[in-house]
């Protein structure tokens, strides 16, 4: 497996690295998904504090608690869920913030979180504060850097034009290119994006003829739009799913994709297309067969 850098950091992560979202709320069911990560050579493991109500972090820190030395755990904060546990909302207050990292971090079960990130955000945040309160945390040791997972250009260009954040999660696959058009500005800035989505639903594996037909269409391509772009993608490159790999790596302001797993065998079949990933050195003529469409809703 291997690594690039996260942001100005000294993180050398891997470039496949687990979203826990998808890892059974149970210990013993979770383990084996994590222990053959690991085996893997999978280094990041990314949760965050709304996954099962704090669950996700229970379960993730009790499976790599003896690995803590080897690993980077990336969390997340800034949604609450509210008194009846039947819906969340948006609290990126100072407050909520330093409440939230004891939790997470009594959750994980360490003393420090590698990568603490604003699971959101809003125009309106207070991003003065937010910061503030982020480089506080890292002065104390409680996290070793910070970044967020937004989207939105109106919420994450101020982010990264105040603070010293490394990186951002974002979706990014071969049917959602939007986030091409701010790569040059993570360049510039030295920020790093960590893709989620990044299959697609699906779409983007070797099972993609039995899930094009569960849909109507995806973001802003009709079912025969993706038949037809999933068919020359076939054909260019003998298999789907390791180009839809090799596809977002190819991209410099990538560190790394994150792929989520229920089981140990979803695990092994994204790292098989990792490995078939390798081979593939031009990815170019997906492109040309695809849109680029812009975050025209979101600035």
């Amino acid at each position: 497996m291997k690594k690039r850098r996260l942001g100005t950091s000294d993180f050398e992560i891997s470039e496949i690295s687990l979203g826990c979202m998808s890892l059974p709320a149970s210990v013993e069911e979770a383990r084996p998904v994590i222990e053959t990560a690991i085996e893997q050579g999978i280094n990041y493991f990314d949760t965050a504090d709304l996954y099962d109500k704090g669950v996700n972090e229970e379960v993730v820190g009790e499976c790599l608690k003896r690995y803590r030395d080897q690993v980077y755990i990336a969390t997340k904060v800034g949604n609450r869920w509210n008194e009846k546990g039947d819906g969340w909302y948006w609290d990126a207050s100072k407050e909520h913030i330093e409440e939230g990292i004891k939790d997470s971090l009594r959750r994980l079960k360490t003393d420090y979180i590698d990568l603490y990130q604003l699971h959101g955000g809003t125009i309106d945040d207070p991003w003065d504060d937010i910061i503030e309160t982020f480089e506080t945390l890292k002065k104390e040791g409680l996290i070793r850097e910070y970044g967020i997972s937004s989207i939105r250009p109106n919420v994450f260009q101020p982010f990264f034009e105040r603070s010293n954040g490394i990186s951002n999660m974002m979706q990014y696959s071969i049917f959602d290119r939007r986030p091409e058009e701010w790569f040059p500005f993570f360049e510039e800035k030295k920020v790093s994006v960590v893709t989620r989505g990044s299959i697609a639903k699906g779409l983007l594996t070797d099972e993609w003829k039995k899930r094009v037909e569960k849909v109507d269409s995806y973001l802003n391509y009709s079912k025969e739009e993706l038949v037809s772009i999933l068919e020359k993608i076939e054909k260019e490159f003998g298999s789907v799913h390791p180009a839809a790999i090799a596809f977002n790596l190819s991209e410099p302001a990538v560190a790394s994709i994150v792929v989520g797993a229920r089981t140990k065998e979803q695990l092994l079949e994204n790292i098989k297309a990792y490995e078939e990933a390798q081979s593939i050195e031009d990815t170019s003529f997906i492109k040309t067969i695809t849109k680029q469409e812009i975050y025209t809703d979101h600035r």
